[in-house]
């Protein structure tokens, strides 16, 4: 059977090799009936493949250049074994897409076939009833006091404990650190504990990866590969006849559902043997039980959870610590702000502290619009539609909004925007600890907006903020290359090859 396969794709290479010609004959007919949709060149029934292949090292860089030259910040994309996909980087699309006309644009089967294998039933990976009915639920646990009070006490334990210790050890040895890495597992730590209530010990570097790890990695890095594919027949093709990469997502999907499930199980037969209320529980898996919903569902839930709050934070931060290297100016303006605010005695970082530090804030925003840790999001059309800019939209239409090109688009931003400049974020240029302005959601959609905006936002803020300006109190971090990190966009985006980088006692 796989000898048949092959046989398959080489001959319809072949037959592809055969055509060309002809496609490149009709491509200034097809070229000048296209005008009016901005977008890469394309050709009959190959599309765009070739300009795809071309620039596929630099995916990101090209569509941003696209919506540039585009008048309306929009291209359209037209992709061999692949629906039409409209990308945008308008605001006006976003909001019509995420807010306006919400009902019309879902996730949609293609999308949620890429990520279903992992994320089963998910809150990210379900539309309607389903996708309500979990949303209400996380929606009022993410809302409970105690649950606000249950972060602040994890993070300052895995801080305190596990993070500042790991990080003198490296100053005193002199010992190269990869930052990216210590906050990936910081993350995983503190994403397991709240979801879970379970401590995976990552930050414990003289131990190897937990597999549940490492099987979270290949997980997500491939379903992304699926993505990004320029042809999606050629994975389902290795998914049916499970073969390579798909074997091995097969293999590494089914440990994170055993390991999850294992954790579940566990925690169910503690719960059953405790007398704890609902409003007593901690951990988000211990309320998702005592509401009473079923193993599997949970198991969704909490890979959905985990899945979005350990990549996310540690991208962010990665990136900051990379771009206040660049800017020590902006960074003694963190370490001003922080120690201001602790200077009445108060030595512990709590909740009230980190909701003032708006430098912080703006620091973290401003590196997220550069390198956001999600680059781009789809929605697939239920019905022909038209967007604000009068683009027109087919039913069955990928629709892309993409975060990453956003924050590069002079319209929005300005002549400076490729510029680390947190003070873009103040309602006064250059006014430390002055207000913020309210930038809209639709302008900056890092994390979405409208009825499927982040639920973790304010958490995942006051998880960055902690630890951003307990580092920064303490060490002065450095990197070791001064060379500008490449940026990869996979579910979540992340650094290639880490941030390698020396950590120094800051003075006094």
């Amino acid at each position: 059977m796989v000898i048949c396969f092959f046989l398959f794709v080489t001959l319809g290479f072949f037959l592809l090799s055969l055509a060309f010609s002809f496609m490149q004959e009709l491509h200034s007919f097809y070229a000048k009936k296209s005008d009016f949709a901005h977008g890469p060149s394309s050709y009959p029934f190959l599309g765009c493949l070739i300009s795809f292949y071309k620039n596929r090292r630099s995916l990101l860089d090209w569509y941003t250049d696209l919506l540039s030259e585009s008048p309306s910040q929009t291209i359209v994309v037209r992709r061999l074994g692949a629906r039409r996909t409209v990308v945008t980087a308008n605001p006006a699309n976003v909001e019509y897409m995420l807010k306006t006309n919400f009902n019309n644009f879902p996730k949609g089967k293609p999308f949620t076939e890429i990520l279903g294998d992992l994320l089963g039933c998910g809150i990210f990976n379900v539309d309607g009833e389903l996708w309500s009915t979990q949303r209400k639920l996380a929606s009022h646990e993410f809302s409970t006091k105690s649950l606000r009070e249950f972060v602040v006490k994890t993070l300052q334990e895995e801080v305190e404990n596990r993070l500042l210790p790991l990080l003198q050890e490296a100053m005193e040895s002199e010992k190269v650190l990869d930052l990216q890495d210590v906050l990936r597992r910081f993350a995983f730590d503190t994403i397991c504990k709240v979801s879970l209530g379970h401590d995976p010990c990552c930050l414990d570097l003289s131990k190897p990866v937990p597999p549940l790890v490492q099987a979270f990695d290949s997980a997500s890095e491939i379903s992304a590969m699926r993505g990004m594919a320029p042809m999606f027949v050629v994975w389902k093709i290795k998914r049916a006849l499970n073969i390579g990469s798909e074997k091995k997502l097969k293999e590494a999907i089914k440990l994170v559902q055993d390991c999850v499930l294992e954790i579940i199980q566990n925690k169910k037969r503690a719960l059953e043997a405790e007398t704890k209320s609902h409003d007593d529980a901690e951990d988000l898996l211990s309320r998702l039980f005592s509401a009473g919903h079923d193993e599997e569902v949970v198991r969704d839930m909490v890979i959905s959870f985990i899945m979005a709050g350990r990549d996310t934070t540690s991208s962010a931060m990665s990136w900051l610590f990379w771009l206040l290297s660049k800017h020590q100016n902006v960074e003694n303006m963190i370490v001003k702000e922080v120690e201001s605010m602790l200077c009445d005695g108060e030595n512990q970082l709590n909740f009230e502290v980190l909701k003032e530090m708006n430098c912080v804030k703006a620091c973290l925003c401003e590196s997220m619009r550069l390198y956001p840790p999600v680059a781009w999001d789809s929605k697939h059309a239920l019905n022909d539609d038209v967007l604000p800019d009068g683009t027109f939209v087919e039913k069955g239409d990928r629709v892309t909004y993409f975060p990453y090109g956003m924050g590069r688009m002079e319209e929005l931003w300005g002549k400076d925007r490729f510029e680390f400049k947190p003070d873009r974020w103040f309602q006064e240029s250059d006014a430390e600890n002055g207000l913020l302005k309210s930038v809209s959601p639709f302008k900056f959609p890092v994390f979405q907006a409208g009825p499927r905006v982040c639920l973790g936002k304010e958490m995942a803020f006051i998880q960055m903020k902690y630890v951003v300006a307990s580092i920064l109190r303490r060490f002065e971090i450095r990197p070791v290359c001064q060379e500008q990190p490449v940026f990869v966009p996979l579910l979540t985006a992340h650094m290639a090859g880490g941030l390698n980088v020396l950590v120094r006692r800051r003075a006094s």
